[in-house]
């Protein structure tokens, strides 16, 4: 029996006008933690998806060989047939079905024709308890956060007896408590004899749980690291990454904040499904020109519904409190309103809340700023593309032309192109909810840029992010929220994760 429960040899993948993956060859050795690390649109993604079947056999060049044979998968269904599952970035779930559903869709056994659903929703809690998540298993998957969607999806790949499992940023969408335990999941994974595939931008994890680390850079194998033997840093898996050195994560900024844009409250915000529940409870907070405010907490401490409820009341069944904006009482029940009113919003979820995955880049760009771009209802097409044009080249979005597919894009593409979005709105006050997440370091870099450019413009920005280090590299204040409630309000100066994590827990 081969050591390597995977080998991929001489991989070649191409997309209508771009080549994915160009001669990339790896080998993962039996019951390893082995990390793939790559910008986005280094073709990560693309190799997984070759991997577990999503790209069949004749789709690609080069050979995939799992436990010693050559595989010849033409759907998912097969690979999972021969103990490999896959878990991918963006969520595959039916929003409609239960969570216990969810979990068993597609491999449910039945006696004479009759699901035996009370089993399947006593088995679903064991697979439950192990990712943390405490939602009944009968819970609408709809009704769940992106976070916790993502633990229904793990809990699904483990109620399949997997040998090798793939997890494309598994903790994208997870609080540090639930990373955490996720990663210790894996490691357990390891013990029980389980092989691992882990895609991460977060490299302190990939250090933490990785054997070896493959880093890919525009569709190549680079190189490949066993991260104990040769003491493997993030500064060495970065300049892999990118091809030179990346001395600062956040880049400076003088930050000389002026009068007061934004003031909300004694906002409170009511449940969409159950009326009488207060997510958001009796919050206050202001923000000022030329500042990056920064909202932190745990998963489920309301900073979403808080920022959807403003934006619009896109988010509960009612909301009640004040808003102004430059000093100005303003009532936003539409979104429409808000962005009329000078906000911008850039979903945490942007497969179904940011962008139309079946339209081209261009389209998605132009669609917040018809009104500049059309003439008495007629868009003006070639001012269209020069728009497109421009923030392709400004936030060096990785496509071959604006006309492309946006489903066609990687996730840090399809992120660059919903902030390019917003950006064309042209917002007076920004707001962004998990900008960088499932981001590489680089893409994260060139986003940092383009927030510190628009407050240096005179703009403002508020910053959902459950990254710490992010917010403390970012913003000039930071609120702390647990429980729909804000906890405390530290300054840059005196913030750090410590304070931030006291202020959400203990207080």
């Amino acid at each position: 029996m081969s050591e390597y429960i995977l080998e991929i040899q001489n991989l070649t993948k191409d997309f209508p006008g771009v080549r994915a993956l160009e001669n990339v060859s790896l080998k993962v050795k039996r019951g390893e933690i082995h990390s793939l690390c790559g910008e986005n649109g280094a073709g990560k993604s693309t190799l997984m998806s070759v991997i577990s079947g999503v790209y069949p056999k004749g789709s690609y060049e080069g050979k995939v060989l799992y436990k010693g044979h050559e595989t010849g998968y033409h759907s998912v269904k097969d690979s999972e047939k021969e103990g490999l599952a896959i878990i991918h970035q963006e969520l595959a779930l039916s929003p409609y079905l239960s969570i216990y559903e969810n979990i068993f869709l597609g491999h449910m056994q039945t006696k004479f024709g009759i699901i035996n659903w009370n089993y399947y929703i006593t088995e679903s809690k064991k697979y439950l308890d192990r990712v943390g998540l405490t939602e009944p298993p009968e819970t609408t998957v709809s009704r769940l956060a992106v976070g916790k969607q993502q633990l229904v999806e793990i809990a699904r790949a483990l109620s399949k007896k997997v040998e090798l499992l793939i997890l494309d940023e598994p903790t994208s969408s997870l609080n540090d408590d639930e990373s955490e335990k996720l990663l210790n999941l894996i490691l357990e994974f390891k013990n029980q004899g389980i092989t691992s595939v882990m895609i991460s931008h977060k490299l302190n994890e990939v250090l933490k749980v990785a054997d070896t680390v493959t880093v890919l850079r525009d569709g190549k194998s680079i190189s490949s690291s066993n991260v104990k033997e040769e003491q493997l840093t993030e500064t060495r898996i970065i300049r892999d990454m990118v091809g030179r050195d990346l001395t600062r994560r956040f880049p400076e900024r003088k930050s000389a904040p002026a009068e007061t844009v934004l003031e909300v409250k004694n906002w409170n915000v009511y449940h969409p499904d159950y009326h009488s529940i207060k997510v958001v409870d009796n919050v206050s907070f202001y923000l000022r020109k030329g500042e990056i405010l920064a909202l932190c907490g745990p998963m489920g401490a309301g900073r979403t519904e808080l920022m959807m409820s403003i934006f619009g009341r896109s988010y509960g069944s009612r909301s009640e409190g004040e808003v102004y904006i430059k000093g100005k009482k303003v009532n936003l029940p539409t979104t429409r309103a808000a962005m009329d009113a000078g906000l911008g919003y850039i979903s945490e979820d942007r497969k179904n809340l940011g962008l139309i995955l079946i339209q081209d880049v261009k389209t998605n760009i132009s669609n917040a700023n018809l009104r500049k771009l059309s003439k008495m209802g007629i868009v003006n097409k070639n001012e269209e593309v020069l728009e497109a044009e421009k923030y392709r080249r400004e936030l060096n979005i990785r496509t071959p032309s604006v006309d492309q597919i946006t489903r066609n894009l990687s996730g840090g593409n399809q992120q660059k192109v919903v902030v390019s979005r917003t950006l064309s709105a042209d917002p007076d006050i920004f707001i962004v909810d998990e900008p960088t997440r499932g981001i590489d370091v680089g893409a994260k870099t060139e986003i940092y840029h383009i927030l510190n450019d628009m407050v240096a413009a005179g703009k403002s920005v508020v910053m959902i992010s459950s990254e710490l280090p992010e917010a403390l590299g970012m913003a000039d204040r930071i609120y702390v929220m647990n429980e729909g409630r804000i906890k405390g309000v530290l300054s840059h100066d005196e913030a750090t994760q410590e304070k931030i994590m006291q202020l959400a827990l203990v207080n």
